[in-house]
């Protein structure tokens, strides 16, 4: 119950704060503007595309506006994170709450679970824009809700990567600077792999794109479910445990 009322009090936090507002302003006008951009350049090919032969709208249109979500929160978790422990404890607010006597666990768990909040808040809002053409357009609901559901875990995990970060940074901008690098380096790895020509191999298997390529195509595989919520849990753990030692020591 701790780690709810946490949660609920960061939320609040959030809800009055303009760099929250601005920030989710700035998310929402650049997907507007993919969306726009994906539908229109669909529609231009459309005379060019071989009849059913052709890749049809969720995979031309929703497929990369997904991507596009998940590529801005590998900048935007950070930054909704790096405030989440390392400004409460250069704020004395840690101190505060672990007096009050909230566990670390508690503590941990209800940062992540505002600043998650907030990031499936904005998802849910970019995802509403498909369904404005749902009407109009053979919308493939089971790749859609495929698609939903890796790019909601994959924000998950990039949320406890940048939660993880704040914990074990003195300072905010380190812990988003830290973030972002890991964030990027998981999203690279697969890249970098192929480009020198070798296999993917365990290197591919930490890449973020492995896992979600086969979720966005309509396939929800289990082990790319487990590999998100390895990292999670992994991320909030190693969290967990270095708010517990801050305790101890204090």
């Amino acid at each position: 119950m701790r780690a709810l009322t946490v949660a609920r009090i960061d939320l609040k936090r959030l809800s009055v704060r303009p760099f929250a507002w601005t920030l989710a302003g700035i998310v929402l006008a650049m997907m507007a503007w993919q969306f726009l951009l994906g539908v229109s350049a669909f529609m231009h090919a459309q005379p060019t595309l071989p009849g059913a032969t052709g890749p049809g709208f969720t995979d031309s249109v929703i497929a990369p506006y997904l991507l596009n979500y998940i590529q801005l929160c590998l900048v935007i978790a950070p930054l909704v994170t790096m405030q989440a422990l390392a400004g409460e404890r250069d704020a004395q607010r840690l101190a505060l709450l672990s007096a009050a006597g909230t566990g670390a666990a508690q503590i941990v768990l209800g940062k992540f679970c505002a600043r998650l909040a907030f990031l499936w808040l904005l998802l849910a809002v970019v995802a509403s824009l498909p369904l404005v053409l749902a009407h109009a357009t053979h919308l493939d609901w089971g790749q859609f809700a495929a698609g939903l559901i890796a790019t909601a875990l994959c924000v998950a995990a990039l949320t406890a990567i940048g939660i993880a970060c704040s914990a074990f940074t003195p300072q905010p901008a380190l812990a988003a600077t830290a973030a972002l690098l890991i964030g990027e380096a998981l999203a690279l790895i697969d890249a970098g792999v192929r480009l020198t020509g070798g296999d993917a191999g365990w290197l591919g298997y930490l890449a973020l794109h492995t896992h979600l390529a086969p979720a966005l195509r309509g396939l929800v595989r289990s082990g790319d479910l487990v590999y998100f919520l390895v990292i999670t849990v992994l991320a909030l753990a190693l969290a967990i445990r270095r708010v517990g030692g801050d305790r101890e020591r204090g």
